[in-house]
């Protein structure tokens, strides 16, 4: 018997290696996936604006990392004795307008130098409903809230964008990432994350605008492709057990099916080769003995240390760093 509904994937034109530059954009799943790639040895720069969802708000922060846009403090909002910014999640938000200004600015150019060199960009879609300011709010209005950092309801009006205007400016963003970096291969997704605030019928009013305008996208563009994330955990697994208690997030065994499946379509084969021996590594690293001293546990930081050196003389591009620093710095007399 069938208890899931498995589908064939089409494989990336360009899989990901350990010396690629991999940029994660978008809602809290993108989130997952960077930290796996991370923990694999991936070179990785996670949502240097914090987690976004709506597309107009992911194409306004790469635009600002292209054009390396610096704010300014008139920039920023005062609500709740924090300075924020519209166009950032709140842990760029300070108790100084200085202190939001340094930590944006600082985030947007090491965004914008990754990216120029970058070999990918993946960035996952969460929702086509868009909040924009309204005439009460402190900002600009009708410009899109990428974050609402609990401010009053009579702030925003909620709109949804249709799927012309979502595939319009996905490919403006298209256009502008492969001028400013060519080499540039663009990997769609769709978060799973169910947006149930807004409603089920109207989470998938926005799930469908999003997957129409993103197959128009990847249909036109030779450098774009789509990993079916979102396929995979509503028509693959299918099922309340691979979500959260809250029943929006999808579960660890979810997340761990989804990557399996991203490993087996993105990762080039001989790249994944080597996730055995990382994870092992850094198994190792996290572990704490409780007597230092012992030999069986020299023995251990000598083993891990002498695989740790050869994996790095190998693959140089895998930062190993920390772990091999830990397991030579614990042996005596390394010599």
């Amino acid at each position: 018997m069938k208890f899931h509904y498995e589908f064939p994937i089409q494989k990336i034109p360009t899989p990901l290696m350990h010396y690629h530059k991999v940029v994660m954009m978008g809602s809290c799943f993108t989130e997952n996936i960077g930290n796996l790639l991370r923990s694999h040895g991936f070179q990785v720069l996670e949502n240097p604006n914090g987690i976004l969802f709506n597309p107009i708000s992911v194409v306004e922060a790469i635009d600002s990392y292209i054009n390396q846009k610096q704010i300014v403090e008139s920039d920023l909002f005062l609500l709740n004795e924090t300075w924020h910014s519209w166009k950032h999640h709140s842990r760029f938000s300070g108790t100084t307008p200085a202190e939001a200004v340094d930590k944006i600015n600082a985030s947007t150019t090491t965004a914008a130098r990754f990216l120029k060199t970058a070999n990918h960009i993946m960035i996952t879609l969460g929702s086509a409903w868009v909040y924009r300011l309204t005439d009460v709010a402190d900002g600009i209005v009708k410009s899109v809230a990428a974050n609402n950092h609990k401010a009053p309801a009579a702030w925003f009006n909620r709109e949804l964008l249709t799927a012309t205007q979502t595939q319009e400016i996905l490919q403006q963003m298209v256009n502008r990432l492969l001028e400013f970096n060519p080499h540039l291969q663009i990997i769609f997704t769709i978060s799973p994350v169910r947006h149930l605030r807004e409603g089920v019928i109207d989470n998938n009013r926005s799930k469908a605008v999003l997957i129409q305008a993103v197959h128009d996208v990847t249909k036109n563009n030779d450098a774009a492709y789509y990993f079916p994330a979102y396929e995979l955990v509503i028509d693959d697994l299918r099922d309340y057990r691979f979500y959260a208690e809250d029943l929006v997030h999808p579960n660890y065994q979810a997340t761990q099916y989804v990557w399996e499946k991203f490993v087996d379509a993105c990762i080039d084969n001989n790249a994944s080769k080597l996730f055995k021996l990382i994870k092992e590594i850094k198994l190792a690293y996290q572990h704490k003995p409780f007597n230092p001293a012992t030999n069986q546990h020299q023995q251990f930081l000598k083993k891990y240390s002498n695989e740790t050196t050869l994996l790095i003389e190998q693959y140089p591009h895998i930062d190993l760093k920390e772990e091999l620093n830990y397991f030579n710095t614990g042996i005596r007399n390394p010599q």
